[in-house]
C-alpha cells in the first residue's frame, strides 16, 4: 500500500511539474504565434528602436536650440540644458522672416493640396470606373510621369514658364495642381484609383437608375464617401509641397516673398564673431524646428484619419 502511495505521489509531482511547464510555455509562447510574451517583447524592442531612430534627431534639435552660451561651452551638458534660452528661436524667426515665409508656404501648400484633391480624384475615378479609349495606354503614361525624375523635365518647364511670363510668380506651383499634375500628382491619382476600385458598383448603378449623370454620381455619391483617400492625399500633398525646395528654387529665385523651404537656404546669420559661429548650429536647429512644426501639428490632429485612410486605400499592401 505504501509503495502505491509513493507511486501516486511521484506521478502527482510529475503532473504538477508538467502543468507548470505548460503554463510557462503558454506564458512565453502563447497559444498563437503572436500572443506570447517573447513575441511581445520582440515587438516592443523593434518599436522602441524604430521610434528612437525617428525621435532622436527631433529631440537633439530641440535640445540644442534652447541651449545658451554657458550650456554650449559646458562639456557636461549633453541633452538637458541647465537653463532654457529662447534667443536662438528669436534669431531664427527674424532670419527666416517667419510670418511672411510661413504665409507663402501655407498658402501654396493649401492651394496646391485642394486643387490636387479634386482634380486627382476625378482622374482616379475615371481610371477606376469609366471606360474610355486607350485607357491602359493613358494609365501607363501616368505611371511614366510618376517614375521619371523631375530633373529631366525642369529645363523644358523653365523655358515654357518663361515664355508665358510665369517665372518669379506662384503660378508654376498652382496651375499644374489645378489640372491634377503638380508635385507627385500621379501618385494621388493612383491612390484614388485604388480606393474607387474597391467600392461596390451598386452605388453607381442605383444613382444612374435615379437619372444621375456621370458628374452627379461622382460629386454626390462617390466623392463624399472617399474621405479616407481624401485625407491621405491632402496630407501627402500638403507635406510634400511644404517641404519642396527644388521647384520653388527653380521658379522663384528672384522673388522676395519665398516659401519657408527657400528661406531656410537663404537665411544666414552673422558668423563674423566668435559668438555667432558658436551659435550657428543652434540657430540652424531653431530654423529647422520652425520649419517642421506646422506639418507635425497638422499630423497630430489628423493621424487617426490618416492611418485609416492608408489602410483603406491599399497603401499597406
Amino acid at each position: 500500500m505504501e509503495k502505491v502511495l509513493n507511486v501516486l505521489r511521484q506521478r502527482q509531482q510529475q503532473f504538477g511539474l508538467l502543468k507548470w511547464a505548460e503554463r510557462l510555455r503558454l506564458l512565453l509562447v502563447g497559444r498563437e504565434a503572436d500572443k506570447g510574451l517573447l513575441f511581445r517583447i520582440f515587438i516592443y524592442i523593434v518599436l522602441i528602436e524604430t521610434a528612437y531612430l525617428y525621435l532622436n534627431p527631433i529631440l537633439y534639435m530641440i535640445s540644442n536650440m534652447v541651449k545658451g552660451l554657458d550650456d554650449l561651452l559646458d562639456p557636461t551638458v549633453n541633452w538637458i540644458p541647465k537653463a532654457i534660452y529662447w534667443g536662438h528661436l528669436k534669431e531664427a524667426w527674424e532670419l527666416l522672416n517667419y510670418p511672411s515665409s510661413f504665409g507663402v508656404s501655407f498658402g501654396l501648400s493649401i492651394g496646391a493640396s485642394l486643387f490636387q484633391l479634386v482634380a486627382c480624384a476625378m482622374a482616379g475615378y475615371a481610371f477606376a470606373r469609366v471606360q474610355f479609349p486607350f485607357k491602359r495606354f493613358w494609365f501607363a503614361c501616368l505611371i511614366f510621369t510618376f517614375v521619371i525624375p523631375p530633373q529631366v523635365t525642369v529645363l523644358p518647364l523653365i523655358i515654357m514658364y518663361r515664355e508665358v511670363g510665369w517665372i518669379d510668380t506662384y503660378f508654376p506651383m498652382l496651375v499644374p495642381a489645378l489640372f491634377g499634375h503638380g508635385l507627385k500628382g500621379a501618385l494621388y491619382v493612383i491612390i484614388y484609383r485604388q480606393f474607387f476600385s474597391i467600392l461596390p458598383k451598386e452605388l453607381e448603378e442605383a444613382a444612374k437608375i435615379d437619372g444621375a449623370s456621370l458628374y452627379r454620381v461622382f460629386f454626390k455619391v462617390m466623392l463624399p464617401i472617399a474621405t479616407p483617400a481624401i485625407v491621405v492625399v491632402f496630407l501627402f500633398s500638403f507635406v510634400w509641397n511644404w517641404n519642396d525646395s527644388y521647384f520653388p528654387m527653380m521658379f522663384l529665385f528672384k522673388m522676395q516673398d519665398v516659401p519657408l523651404s527657400i528661406a531656410l537656404v537663404k537665411a544666414t546669420g552673422d558668423l563674423t564673431t566668435e559668438e555667432g559661429r558658436l551659435f550657428a548650429q543652434s540657430i540652424d536647429m531653431a530654423k529647422s524646428f520652425l520649419a517642421v512644426m506646422p506639418p507635425l501639428v497638422l499630423y497630430l490632429f489628423t493621424q487617426r484619419w490618416f492611418v485609416e485612410g492608408v489602410e483603406r486605400t491599399g497603401l499597406v499592401e
